[in-house]
C-alpha cells in the first residue's frame, strides 16, 4: 500500500538531527566521539604534497623503477613502499614524473614510526592487462595501516579498455569481478586526494573494512559504456567522507553497501553513470546495516539514476535508515528518486519473494531539476516490510517533453510524508 501524509517540519529537523547523530546501537566508539576523534579535523590538506624539513624520501627511481612506460616497475614499487613503511621516522614514498608500468601490488603495513605515511604520486602508473597476473580484484592494495596519505596530481591507469570484453557480469550473479584501480583494506585515518583514476578494470576505488577515510578532489574516468566501473565504493567501513570529486564511470557514481555507516559525501558531480547508490543490499546471507547516509550538494548530469537505494527480493533480513539526501540538482536524470526492492540487476529467474531490508527514515530535501522520464519519483518497496517514514521537503523535478504530461510520483508499500514545494504532486499508488 502506499500511504501519503503531511508532516510538520519539525519531523524532518529531528529526523535530519537524528540520522547525524553517532549514538545508535552499534557505532564504533571514535565515532561516537565526534568531532573530537576525528583525526583530521583541523588539518590543511594540500600541504600534504610538501616534504617536510625532517622527512625522509624514498623516490621509486632509487630502488631500480624506470619511467618509460615500459619495464615492469612491481618490485621497485614494492622494495620502496617497504623502505617508507619501515623507516621509524616520517617518511615519503615518492613516484616522480613520467609513466610507470606495474601488476599488482600491496602496500601493506603495520608500519613503524610517526604516522601518517605518505604517498606521493606525480606520474602516471600504469597497470598491466594480463589479467592472470592478478591473484584477486584488485590492483593497488593498500591494507593494514594505521596513518595513511595518498596525494599528488598523478593518474593511476587501469588500462581497462584491454579487458572489459572479459566481463561476464551482465545476468552473471556469480562472475569474476575485475579488478579495482584502489583498494583500501583494513586502513585507520586515511585520506587519498587530488588524483585521477582512469579506465579501471573494475571499480576504481574500493574501500573497506575501514575507519576515518577521506576521499577529496578525486577525478574518476571511464567510458558510459565500461562494465562495473563503480567510481567509489564503500562497505564495512565507518566514517567515510568523499568531497569535491568527480565521477564520470559506466557504473555507479558511489555504491554504499552492507556494513558501511556514517558516509558522508559532499559536492559531488556525477555523469555519465548509474547515480548515487545505496545498495544493492540483501544479495548475500546476514549482511550487515546500513545507516547514517548523508549525500548533499551533489550535481548528477545525463544518469541512468540520481539519488537510489536497490535490494535483492528473497533476501536475509537487515535494515537501512537514517539517511538525508539533500541540496542535489539532476539536469537529464533517468530516475532522479528511487527506491527499487525488487533490484535483480537484469539476471534471470529472479526470486519473487519480497525483500527483507527494512527501509526506514529516508529524507529527501531541496532536490530539484529534470528529468529524463515521466515518473521523477519512485517508491518500490517491499510488500513484507514496507519503507517506514519517507520524508519529502521542496521537491522540484520537471520532465519537459512535447506531448508528454507533467512529471508523476509512485509509491508502492511506502509511509510517506511532504512538505514546502511538491512537484511532481505527492504520491499514487502504483500500478
Amino acid at each position: 500500500m502506499a500511504i501519503a501524509g503531511r508532516a510538520c517540519v519539525h519531523t524532518i529537523l529531528i529526523v535530519g538531527l537524528a540520522l547525524i547523530c553517532c549514538e545508535a546501537k552499534g557505532v564504533p566508539r571514535a565515532a561516537r566521539r565526534g568531532a573530537n576523534g576525528d583525526p583530521f579535523k583541523g588539518k590543511t590538506f594540500g600541504r600534504s604534497n610538501i616534504v617536510g624539513s625532517n622527512e625522509k624520501v624514498f623516490n621509486v627511481l632509487q630502488f631500480g623503477a624506470k619511467p618509460d612506460g615500459r619495464k615492469d616497475c612491481t618490485e621497485p614499487f614494492i622494495r620502496a613502499w617497504r623502505a617508507t613503511c619501515d623507516f621509524k621516522g616520517s617518511s615519503r614514498l615518492l613516484i616522480p614524473g613520467g609513466t610507470f608500468l606495474i601488476s599488482q601490488v600491496v602496500f601493506g603495513g603495520p608500519c613503524n614510526g610517526p604516522t601518517p605515511k605518505i604517498v606521493q604520486v606525480s606520474g602516471t602508473v600504469k597497470a598491466t592487462t594480463d589479467v592472470s597476473e592478478y591473484s584477486s580484484a584488485e590492483w593497488v592494495l593498500f591494507e593494514a595501516i594505521t596513518g595513511l596519505i595518498v596525494t599528488g596530481s598523478g593518474t593511476f591507469d587501469g588500462q581497462g579498455g584491454a579487458v572489459w570484453k572479459y566481463n561476464d557480469c551482465k545476468g552473471n550473479n556469480n562472475c569474476v569481478q575485475l579488478p579495482s584501480n584502489i583498494k583500501f583494506n583494513k586502513v585507520t585515518n586515511g585520506l587519498i586526494r587530488g588524483l585521477t583514476s582512469l579506465n579501471s578494470k573494475g571499480t576504481h576505488l574500493f574501500i573497506t573494512n575501514s575507519e576515518n577515510i577521506r576521499a577529496r578532489n578525486l577525478h574518476i574516468r571511464a567510458p558510459a559504456d565500461s562494465p562495473n566501473t563503480d567510481g567509489i565504493h564503500v562497505s564495512h567501513s565507518n566514517n567515510v567522507r568523499i568531497a569535491k570529486t568527480s565521477v564520470s564511470t559506466g557504473d555507479d557514481c558511489i555504491s554504499i553497501v552492507q556494513g558501511a555507516t556514517n558516509v558522508a559525501i559532499n559536492k559531488l558531480t556525477c555523469g555519465p553513470g548509474h547515480g548515487i547508490s545505496v545498495g544493492s543490499l540483501g544479495k548475500y546471507h546476514n549482511e550487515e546495516d546500513v545507516r547514517g547516509i548523508i549525500v548533499k550538494n551533489c550535481t548528477l548530469t545525463g544518469t541512468q539514476n540520481g539519488v537510489r537505494i536497490k535490494t535483492w527480493p528473497g533476501s536475509d533480513p537487515s535494515a537501512a535508515f537514517g539517511m538525508l539526501f539533500q541540496n542535489i540538482v539532476m539536469n537529464y536524470v533517468r530516475n532522479p528518486i528511487i527506491i527499487d526492492q525488487g533490484y535483480c540487476a537484469g539476471s534471470h529467474g529472479c526470486n519473487k519473494s519480497p525483500s527483507r531490508v527494512k527501509i526506514s527514515n529516508i529524507n529527501y530535501v531541496n532536490i530539484r531539476g529534470t528529468s529524463s522520464s515521466p515518473v521523477a519519483v519512485n517508491l518500490m518497496c517491499s510488500k513484507m516490510f514496507p519503507c517506514q517514514n519517507v520524508q519529502f521537503n521542496n521537491i522540484d523535478l520537471k520532465f519537459r517533453q512535447k506531448g508528454m504530461a507533467a512529471a508523476t510520483a509512485t509509491c508502492d508499500n511506502a509511509k510517506v510524508g511532504y512538505s514546502g514545494r511538491q512537484n511532481p504532486p505527492p504520491c499514487r499508488r502504483g500500478a
